[in-house]
């Protein structure tokens, strides 16, 4: 009965856990969206200014040497550069999944800042729509089987062994 009773509190568990999902990775969206929208604004400025002094933006680059200043600028502009790439294909990913396609895509959902603000942001809420209520289900599932495998090897060592039949002969 205990068992049974754990067995089922680790199912609605991993119910409310799973089925927040479909909520939590539309906030991250939508944050991601808004550092999508702050770095272009950094990228096209700088882009801009390479353009206005006749440059691409690699021999802008190449050019900011010469001072401790300008090394450690041009390797901050490397690392916006690339984190608006990576967060660009991120949101265009995103953006295009559904709620059930955000699971498949959930290694899109992997940037510290942007995961730490919307789980600040974040409050738990009942989930009422469909993705939220297969989500739950599906959390139900896992945490059910979980549970049961838990308390299945925790059981092993106190199990009792049957005698084993007498030979003979």
């Amino acid at each position: 009965m205990i068992l049974r009773a754990l067995t089922l509190a680790g199912g609605l568990l991993g119910a409310g856990a799973a089925s927040q999902f479909p909520e939590f990775s539309q906030q991250y969206t939508q944050r991601l969206g808004g550092a999508v929208d702050a770095l272009s604004v950094v990228v096209a400025d700088f882009d801009a200014s390479a353009q206005a002094a006749g440059l691409t933006r690699e021999q802008a680059l190449a050019q900011m040497t010469g001072s401790d200043f300008l090394t450690h600028r041009r390797a901050d502009m490397e690392r916006t550069f690339a984190r608006h790439a990576r967060l660009s294909a991120d949101l265009a990913a995103l953006q295009a999944a559904g709620p059930f396609m955000r699971a498949y895509y959930a290694g899109h959902l992997n940037d510290p800042q942007i995961a730490v603000r919307a789980w600040e942001a974040y409050q738990p809420a009942l989930p009422v729509t469909f993705a939220g209520a297969v989500f739950g289900g599906s959390g139900l599932i896992a945490g059910l089987i979980a549970m049961s495998l838990l308390l299945a090897v925790l059981r092993l060592p106190f199990r009792r062994r049957l005698p084993e039949p007498a030979r003979v002969g």
